[in-house]
């Protein structure tokens, strides 16, 4: 057991991340805006020079050891899976030879944050570092990514992953996911100040147990659905994506498409124009715009992309009753977890009273796991 005190030489925080609009495109390789916030991931280590990692987390029970330097074990089901995750990631490429010993602790609760791409990403970090590799954050996130995909199992994109090691404060990340261009476009300073409120509904999940990765299968089928209507050549459905469909077949075929598969096809679509308009909005400061497109956003979750469960679509209709919330929408999958809004700060009081009441009103069984977190747009990963 490492005590309390320890004081350890290396200290990573990986920021959790909020996506205003782009929400379930990534894997399609669409476009997605983000931020990283100010609440997140702290890692505190030492490196040891055997190649083996002790770990211990403040949040989940029980610790984790293993050795950098073997073949990685299959999932062993539990919180330490993210750290054999990194290594899996890291081995396709490096040779790993010192390990860390250290603590873990996330500073909110777990869901639609995208908790597991931060702690992956603080993985990465420290056992590069402990290995003298030198990584840029969107190689970082490129390695994060294949561990969640690869080892993890969750069929996502680069999105959580890009917003935690790229995010700047004060700064909204723009991801082209077909291309890995990206952009960090500056605050207008003429756009009102505003402040990221987390409603966690009082429900975690995980997504590798959700309807995540069905989705990511209907989105492939549709694209299917689509080449096979024009008599065109089909990939294997690992190279298969929304993003490969010009918007005018989709148009052309979308009558002739099982209605569940339309649907996920017109959210990629929709959305895809929408993360266009929010960046003008962005450009120009027009927050009222803005928000007004997360909340388009999430309409088309609920209806198009299928996802949200009953408590979260309470918050999110709370939201849209309450003044001073400029717009929002499920973070994360929307199975379970967290709403985000961009607020009035100088409505915050009022707008934590207003969505509380409404949310309990309807779920008083989560009087005591509710929670509402005030955030800030914040930088990406780094050794503090």
């Amino acid at each position: 057991m490492l005590a309390e005190q320890t004081v350890f030489k290396y200290h990573i925080f990986s920021p959790y991340r909020v996506c205003p609009v782009g929400a379930h495109v990534d894997h399609q390789k669409g476009l997605v805006t983000g931020f990283a916030l100010d609440k997140g991931v702290d890692l505190w280590f030492d490196v040891t020079d055997d190649g083996s990692v002790e770990l211990e987390s403040r949040t989940f029970s029980g610790s984790i050891s293993f050795n950098l330097m073997e073949e990685t074990l299959v999932k062993q089901g539990n919180w330490g899976d993210y750290a054999r995750g990194a290594k899996f990631a890291l081995r396709k490429k490096f040779a790993l030879k010192r390990g860390i010993r250290g603590v873990i602790q996330g500073s909110l609760p777990v869901g639609g944050l995208s908790s597991s791409a931060a702690v992956l990403i603080a993985y990465v970090m420290a056992f590069a570092k402990a290995n003298d590799i030198v990584l840029t954050p969107f190689e970082v996130a490129l390695t994060a990514s294949v561990a969640e995909r690869e080892y993890i199992g969750l069929n996502n994109g680069l999105l959580d992953q890009a917003c935690i090691a790229l995010g700047r404060k004060d700064e909204l990340l723009m991801l082209d996911c077909d291309t890995n261009e990206y952009r960090l476009i500056p605050r207008n300073p003429e756009m009102p100040e505003f402040k990221i409120a987390i409603f966690f509904s009082g429900l975690t999940r995980s997504l590798v147990n959700s309807d995540y990765n069905l989705r990511v299968s209907e989105c492939k089928t549709a694209v299917w659905d689509i080449l096979a209507f024009d008599d065109a050549a089909i990939k294997p459905m690992d190279k298969t994506f929304l993003r490969d469909i010009p918007r005018n077949k989709y148009e052309q075929y979308k009558d002739r498409l099982p209605a569940r598969f339309a649907r996920r096809a017109e959210h990629f679509f929709t959305e895809y124009k929408r993360v266009r308009e929010a960046v003008s909005a962005w450009e120009t400061g027009d927050l009222e715009w803005f928000g007004s497109l997360s909340f388009a956003s999430c309409e088309s979750s609920i209806h198009n992309y299928e996802c949200g469960s009953p408590e979260l679509i309470s918050i999110y209709n709370a939201m849209r009753k309450t003044p001073g919330i400029y717009g929002g929408r499920f973070s994360g999958a929307g199975f379970k977890g967290a709403c985000i809004a961009l607020i009035d700060p100088a409505k915050e009081d009022e707008i934590v009273s207003s969505v509380t009441e409404k949310y309990l009103a309807e779920f008083p069984q989560y009087k005591k796991s509710f929670k509402v977190f005030i955030c800030h747009s914040d930088d990406g990963a780094r050794f503090v």
